[in-house]
């Protein structure tokens, strides 16, 4: 069953433990994404997409490709004024500064898991209190 994703806050639980997490999933924070930030603390997760951009980016990232069960299909590090490949199979993006994802354990293979707050998870299709 497919879920419908809010924009918001969560935490991103990765093999090296608990990251914060911020979501993108309407138009307008898909598309504003990361641009205009000097950094991030933790991750963003944006939803729908696979594939996307480094043009205007002030800072190198660690992107991870993920597919419907945030399982990560690639882990690849984007310098700024790049294009990234598509990913067929991609449903959601995990961007992160460059450097950290290797620290959380992401790579190939890897499911991810998503606990959303309380604000998040009332807006999102299912049991809210299992989380994503």
């Amino acid at each position: 069953m497919g879920r419908t994703w809010r924009d918001g806050s969560g935490r991103l639980e990765t093999p090296g433990g608990a990251v914060p997490l911020e979501i993108a999933a309407s138009y307008r924070a898909r598309r504003r994404g990361l641009l205009g930030r000097d950094g991030i603390d933790g991750a963003l997760l944006i939803t729908p997409t696979n594939s996307i951009h480094t043009f205007g980016m002030r800072f190198t990232l660690d992107v991870a490709y993920l597919d419907r069960s945030l399982t990560v299909l690639d882990v690849v590090t984007m310098r700024p004024g790049r294009l990234g490949m598509v990913r067929w199979r991609g449903r959601h993006v995990l961007e992160a500064a460059g450097g950290t994802m290797a620290g959380w354990g992401l790579g190939p293979g890897v499911t991810v898991g998503v606990d959303l707050t309380r604000d998040v998870a009332k807006n999102v299709t299912g049991d809210p209190s299992r989380g994503v």
